[in-house]
């Protein structure tokens, strides 16, 4: 009798007793995960692929949040997704800090990148030479607004030619322009170094502009909206901890990253070696935001015409929830 009861107290343990545990730990709260939408502005970036490092690797599961990538054609598409409460994170440029000034519901929480190192202006084999030639040249962007368009209007400005010095064609998303450029319906496009690169190597394009002197500039910013901010203040605070474990995890990593970010950009492990050398250093380690880099936008934006007068924009950041 007494080893029957013992074969039945063993059983009862290692089913009912066992579906126990596991519904307690299903409905404990610390193993809650919290549904994160997070909008990329292009999806093809290397510049964005911490956070697929960072849902791979755990980082941000570990932290409980379930992270939803939604990819855009730019940050103007991206800005329409947030202000519908679409996204709660956005993954976008240094110059979208001007659609806070005109009323989009979001904020800065991090400064992501420096440099542009991530960008160059791509002419096709048979176009401009030299970036002296650019000027009246056709040169396609994402969208009006973009960071893609503020930089292709910052280098005609810095040839003296003005903002306008170059003709600038919204078209949508990468593939699109690509093609329109082998068509010749235009001279060239600004795109990732990855593209750049691989365009190069294949003999359909040649590297003209790089950005890599603009050193008081932020490339990139982690924006999140002010309905996060408001009502989930802690899931802002865990989403930078989990993306700022990922640049670690980069910088120590490069051959787990560059297997990682191969596949999300669709480019050859020899091309994403090159990528990752070339764009590890402009990504920031702490998301602090740099005074300098915050002018040099505010008037330059005033210089395109996307705003009216220089603004504040120290008053559009939150470094409230940076890691300390």
């Amino acid at each position: 009798m007494k080893r029957s009861m013992s074969h039945a107290m063993r059983q009862f343990i290692s089913t009912a007793g066992g579906a126990a545990l596991i519904a307690i730990a299903t409905l404990s709260p610390g193993r809650a995960q919290t549904a994160v939408r997070v909008g990329k502005a292009v999806p093809e970036a290397f510049s964005f692929v911490p956070l697929d490092v960072g849902v791979r690797e755990g980082f941000f599961k570990k932290r409980g949040l379930d992270i939803e990538s939604i990819a855009f054609s730019g940050d103007a598409k991206m800005q329409q997704a947030a202000a519908a409460g679409g996204v709660d994170f956005l993954l976008g440029s240094g110059p979208a800090l001007g659609f806070i000034a005109k009323g989009s519901p979001i904020k800065g929480v991090a400064a992501m990148a420096g440099a542009p190192l991530l960008l160059a202006i791509v002419a096709r084999p048979d176009g401009p030479k030299t970036a002296a030639d650019l000027k009246g040249k056709k040169i396609s962007v994402s969208t009006a607004g973009s960071l893609t368009y503020f930089l292709v209007s910052e280098e005609s400005r810095r040839q003296g030619w003005g903002p306008k010095g170059i003709d600038i064609k919204p078209m949508g998303d990468m593939g699109g322009q690509i093609a329109a450029m082998k068509r010749g319906d235009t001279d060239g496009i600004i795109t990732d170094i990855g593209n750049a690169l691989n365009l190069q190597k294949l003999g359909e394009g040649r590297i003209l502009v790089r950005f890599t002197d603009m050193k008081d500039f932020h490339i990139h910013v982690i924006f999140a909206t002010d309905k996060v901010i408001a009502e989930r203040p802690a899931v802002v605070k865990s989403f930078l901890e989990g993306w700022f474990e990922s640049i670690r995890f980069m910088r120590a990593n490069k051959e787990a990253t560059v297997k990682i970010a191969a596949e999300v950009t669709d480019k050859s492990l020899e091309i994403t070696a090159q990528v990752y050398d070339e764009l590890m250093p402009m990504f920031s380690d702490d998301g602090k935001f740099d005074p300098k880099a915050l002018a040099l936008i505010s008037r330059s934006l005033v210089e395109l015409d996307i705003l009216k007068t220089e603004t504040d924009m120290s008053k559009l950041v939150n470094e409230a929830f940076l890691p300390k």
